[in-house]
């Protein structure tokens, strides 16, 4: 059965990495997941190489607030990065803000695809992926 290649998760809450890792296993929705702790780490592993090609993780899970480089910071960064490195990755920003001012930040930035609120449960992720990856929408079932 195909699954997503890779998820980044971009987050400093090491709680929240936890439960996403789990559910992510215990739906079988994904090859590997990596974890980065802001957005400096994120972007040093998108320009990482690996058998000779970039890391291109299907989906990047970004939280907003995070310690060295929050989630608007890697943004800029991230929108600095050579196609090769961006890929198709879907990029869904996280937060557990009740700023509506932050969902409509994130949803005005071309780079974001998606917005959710902290913690994503089994419903989230299978909406993720009927909207985005509508091939694999059966996986987390």
């Amino acid at each position: 059965m195909k699954k997503l290649n890779c998820i980044l998760l971009v987050d400093d809450d090491d709680d929240c990495n936890f439960f996403h890792m789990r559910l992510f296993n215990k739906m079988g929705i994904t090859e590997r997941t990596e974890v980065t702790v802001d957005g400096k780490e994120a972007i040093d592993f998108l320009k990482s190489v690996e058998n000779g090609s970039h890391p291109q993780p299907a989906i990047i899970f970004l939280d907003i607030n995070m310690p060295v480089m929050d989630g608007w910071e890697f943004l800029e960064a991230y929108g600095k990065l050579n196609e090769g490195q961006k890929a198709q990755i879907v990029l869904i920003m996280l937060t557990t803000s009740l700023n509506p001012d932050d969902k409509e930040r994130a949803l005005n930035n071309p780079y974001i695809n998606d917005f959710h609120n902290k913690y994503l449960s089994k419903e989230d992720i299978n909406k993720i992926l009927r909207r985005h990856f509508p091939e694999l929408a059966d996986l987390g079932n």
